[in-house]
Order: structure tokens, then C-alpha cells, then sequence
């Protein structure tokens, strides 16, 4: 596994701008990990069912687990759950164990009175935030401990099932674009198309 230095900045520059929840995330997911005793995900070793939610930190801490665990949309081995919450669970799909990692509230809350916070609210774009507010805010989250700003559960079993990989396609009889079997319809006057093509949503 890749040291946490090089986590870190490999974190950044994906993320695009330093903040907090980014590290928080990726001290979280580590954290999971080595509950778990599993490595990095190179392909669907893991999965992450995320609490998170649209906008605020919560985007920032899920690419701080993302880049920790390796679980990305890409591999579609993540999925968001849209609880607003800054919590998820990590799933080790081969030995069908689990655990959930949240932030500890008292640590949360003060997390949202911070002056970094207090500028975002202010409608200040994260990257635009004085350096010496961020930058001490980060290096706080760097130095913590799990136990300061996580509670960690019990490993416990899970009833996973990993989807198939899916590598058949056909064109679609309207656009002629090819697309994967699981997402044709079929049309009322027996054509097999696609799902912007069909008028349906889904």
C-alpha cells in the first residue's frame, strides 16, 4: 500500500483544493481498511456503500475514501446512499465482512464551527480560503488519531453479491450507437433501442 504522504497528495490533486473532509475521508477509509486487514482495491475486492449526500464536505470526504480504498464509480464498486450523512461502510467482497465508520459527532459539530467552515458558508470557493486557516485546519486532521474523530464498528458478515461483468453490446436500432445489452428496450413496433431513444427514464 502506498504510504499515507503519497495517498495524500495523490488525494489533492484529485480532489482539485485542499480542505479538511478530504483528509477525513482518507484517514477514514484507512482506517476501515486496517479493521478489515484488507489492501487498496485493484478492482472489486472492496465496495463502499457511502452515507453521504449532494454538496457541503460530504463530496470532499468521498474522495478522500475513494482515493484511499481504490472504490470508484469507475469500477462501480461505491454506492452513494444520499443519507447526508458523513458516514459509510466498507465491505470485503471475498470474505463478505463489513464494518460502518462514522465521524463522532462532538468532533463533527465542531468541525462545522470552524473558521474554514464559517468562510464556505460565506460563500467563499474552498480554494479562495486563506492558507492559514487551511492549512492548520488539515495538518489538525492529519495528526488525529482514529479515536479522536472516528467511531469505528464491530467486523461483522454481510450477504454480498458482486454483479457480473457485463461485456455484451449491440447498436441501438435508432442512433446506431452500441450499447450494453441491460440498458435496450424494446419498442412498441419491435425495435431494440437505447434508453434516450425509448422515452423511458430507466
Amino acid at each position: 500500500m502506498q504510504n499515507f504522504q503519497e495517498l495524500l497528495e495523490t488525494g489533492l490533486k484529485f480532489h482539485g483544493h485542499k480542505c479538511p473532509a478530504m483528509p477525513m475521508g482518507l484517514k477514514a477509509g484507512l482506517a476501515a481498511m486496517k479493521t478489515l486487514g484488507v489492501e487498496r482495491s485493484k478492482d472489486k475486492e472492496l465496495y463502499i456503500k457511502a452515507e453521504t449526500g449532494k454538496g457541503h464536505a460530504a463530496g470532499c470526504f468521498l474522495d478522500g475514501l475513494m482515493t484511499a480504498t481504490g472504490c470508484t464509480y469507475g469500477k462501480s464498486n461505491i454506492q452513494k446512499l444520499y443519507y447526508n450523512k458523513m458516514a459509510f461502510t466498507l465491505i470485503d467482497t471475498k470474505a463478505k465482512n463489513a464494518v460502518r465508520v462514522s465521524l463522532k459527532p462532538d468532533f463533527f459539530e465542531k468541525a462545522l464551527n470552524s473558521p474554514f467552515v464559517q468562510k464556505r458558508k460565506a460563500g467563499v470557493p474552498p480554494q479562495d480560503v486563506e492558507p492559514g486557516i487551511t492549512d492548520l485546519l488539515v495538518d489538525r486532521i492529519i495528526g488525529l488519531s482514529e479515536s479522536e474523530f472516528l467511531d469505528i464498528g464491530e467486523v461483522h458478515t454481510v450477504d454480498f453479491k458482486e454483479g457480473k461483468a457485463l461485456f455484451d453490446a449491440k447498436r441501438c436500432d435508432k442512433c446506431g450507437e452500441l450499447t450494453f445489452v441491460n440498458k435496450l428496450r424494446m419498442t412498441a413496433d419491435g425495435k431494440v433501442v437505447c434508453i434516450p431513444c425509448s422515452g423511458y427514464t430507466d
